[in-house]
């Protein structure tokens, strides 16, 4: 049986040095930056820091929610930078006792970890045509004997790719054709017309993927399911929800997809209605999350009972975009990366999660257009 699983990810924070080496002690390993010292050691704190523009006495967010930055981009592998610029998608992290990597991918480069530490940063050799496409967000999920996989949504190629947790290309699913039946007539007719696929996020619930397009006009939530009998293998069904509109239920952009820490309520950040919108695994409305308007959410992370919800604006477009951090329906601190800790490429926030380390957090980041990087660490 497939499932998603959440909880805490215990982790510790090492420092990532300036030096780089091409790792061979893991499978997959294309290059690393890495260091045995701990968060402690204030002086490389400061170094990369410096290196990446940023005041480690600045601090953004809220009540006991403040943060500050630990590492910036700096502290990404050379052979990373080249899709720096181009960033376009976002993070997942592998939940499983005793693991907490995280995951994400930047295009022309291809699949990057970071270690559950937060000490190393590897790049996973990677299939060219995944290499060659932007791989819009990531997903972690387990099958057998909790054995971890990945899957990447390729908007650009119109493609959804599964991997290894270790990067190996196990199956590709195209997009659906003008043959392929939908109980809806809306997504029927949209295939039979030639409409593009633009998958955004991929989540899975009970051996089903889960797939947004929010940049298509499509915008349904469409569903493949998923076989791990003989390797990887996925398979459209009729079953869709959603579709571009304002009423209940509908998108303006279904950008991101994420199973609630229930396990079973799907829930999908709508773009430009400024909410997140929950749903049951046979497409019912449930509800949704009102987040301050003018905000354009891209996607939702979940941790020790905080929603993290990154976004590529908030309520005053001259201002850097927010990530805010919610709980109980609300917003308890508002971090803004661009205006409170002056990294400047932060003006547009595409993803963002939070890991969690005795007793203190730690927002990952991801910016666009431009892109950027950074780790912030809870200021105690």
């Amino acid at each position: 049986m497939l499932e998603r699983r959440f909880g805490k990810i215990v982790s510790g924070l090492g420092i990532v040095v300036l030096s780089t080496g091409i790792a061979s002690a893991h499978p997959g390993h294309v290059e690393s930056l890495e260091s045995g010292s701990s968060a402690a050691d204030s002086g490389l704190v400061v170094a990369l820091q410096e290196a990446g523009g940023a005041d480690s006495s600045r601090t953004t967010g809220q009540g006991d929610l403040k943060f500050r930055v630990l590492h910036t981009s700096s502290a990404l592998p050379s052979g990373a930078m080249k899709g720096l610029n181009a960033a376009h998608g976002g993070f997942a992290v592998d939940r499983r006792k005793g693991k907490g990597e995280v995951y994400f991918a930047l295009p022309k480069v291809g699949i990057i970890r970071i270690s559950a530490d937060l000490s190393k940063i590897d790049l996973l050799a990677t299939d060219d045509s995944m290499v060659q496409t932007n791989m819009h967000n990531t997903t972690v999920w387990y099958g057998k004997r909790n054995k971890a996989y990945l899957t990447f949504p390729g908007n650009d190629s119109n493609k959804v790719y599964t991997t290894t947790i270790q990067g190996d290309l196990l199956h590709t699913l195209d997009a659906p054709t003008a043959d392929t039946p939908f109980d809806e007539n809306r997504v029927t007719k949209y295939f039979d017309d030639g409409g593009k696929f633009v998958p955004t996020d991929v989540e899975i619930l009970d051996q089903r993927f889960y797939i947004t397009t929010g940049y298509s006009a499509l915008d349904y939530v469409l569903t493949a399911d998923v076989n791990i009998k003989d390797g990887v293998s996925a398979e459209w069904t009729p079953f869709a929800f959603g579709g571009k509109g304002s009423r209940e239920g509908q998108f303006g952009t279904g950008h991101g997809i994420t199973i609630a820490p229930d396990g079973k309520t799907i829930t999908v950040a709508d773009r430009p209605n400024s909410e997140i919108e929950n749903f049951t695994r046979k497409g019912e409305y449930l509800g949704k999350l009102d987040l301050p308007k003018g905000s354009l959410p891209c996607d939702i992370d979940y941790e020790s009972g905080y929603t993290v919800v990154g976004c590529l604006d908030g309520p005053d477009k001259e201002m850097g975009a927010p990530i805010y951090i919610v709980k109980d329906g609300e917003v308890k601190s508002t971090i803004m990366i661009q205006d409170d800790l002056g990294l400047k490429r932060f003006k547009h926030i595409h993803n963002a999660v939070m890991v969690s380390h005795n007793d203190t957090f730690y927002v990952i980041a991801q910016a666009w257009n431009p892109g950027d990087f950074a780790i912030l660490e809870q200021v105690k």
